[in-house]
């Protein structure tokens, strides 16, 4: 799965030259949080957010420094906060340079560039245009769809056991536990030990994830090293 598989194509933008009523007044009314800036030619410039807009003049929220940091800043910089502060059209007040992902971006590319970025929304582009826009909530209907659908159960108690084992067996912590599984009507009794406390709940959601369970009850102690016993978690 890729970008344009989830992205919103049909999305709200706005011009490097309107203005900043009119690009609040848009976000009030499509309860948005962010625009994408883009020009005539359909290029996208840059991004408009809530948060390039909570440092303003009209609601004396603007960044109050000592003289001695603002020599210490210069004076380019003192001026593009007065711009960003002040300044009445999109352009002015836009991030450049917004990160964007193709069409073609996997999912899991897109997740690294949001959180390299910290932002929650990326832009899509296809040779050089603005063509979509993938959001936070977008990842959310794809999981919630993942999550709706109904993996075929395995045949029986033997064979979730073995879908168990194996899928502990595919983790890296699995081969450094003690753990043995036994399977009836649907519910995994888990027994043995751990030498990290933390395994005993990768161990639970690894069994839980398997079709056909019905529950995980486990019995699992944790083995410290440093006391020479095994302590009940």
């Amino acid at each position: 799965m890729n970008a344009a598989d989830i992205m919103t194509r049909s999305v709200i933008t706005i011009s490097p030259e309107a203005t900043l009523a009119d690009a609040v007044r848009l976000m009030l009314d499509q309860r948005i949080s962010g625009l994408p800036v883009i020009d005539s030619a359909g290029r996208l410039v840059g991004m408009l957010t809530e948060g390039d807009l909570l440092r303003r003049v009209e609601i004396g929220t603007e960044r109050r420094r000592s003289r001695w940091l603002e020599f210490l800043r210069g004076p380019g910089q003192e001026a593009d906060d007065y711009v960003h502060t002040h300044g009445r059209k999109v352009h002015e007040l836009m991030t450049s340079g917004a990160a964007s992902v193709g069409e073609n971006t996997s999912l899991a590319d897109v997740v690294a560039t949001m959180e390299s970025k910290r932002v929650r929304r990326v832009p899509v582009e296809s040779q050089g245009r603005f063509v979509g826009l993938i959001s936070r909530s977008d990842l959310l209907r794809v999981l919630a769809t993942k999550l709706a659908e109904n993996a075929p159960a395995p045949a029986g108690d033997d064979a979730i056991r073995e879908q168990v084992i194996a899928a502990l067996n595919e983790q890296k912590y699995g081969g450094q536990a003690r753990v043995s599984v036994v399977v009836t009507d649907g519910v995994v009794y888990l027994k043995g030990f751990v030498y990290d406390p933390r395994e005993r709940d990768a161990i639970r959601v690894a069994a839980e994830n398997v079709p056909g369970v019905r529950e995980v009850r486990d019995q699992i102690e944790y083995f410290d090293g440093s006391m020479g016993m095994a302590v009940g978690l």
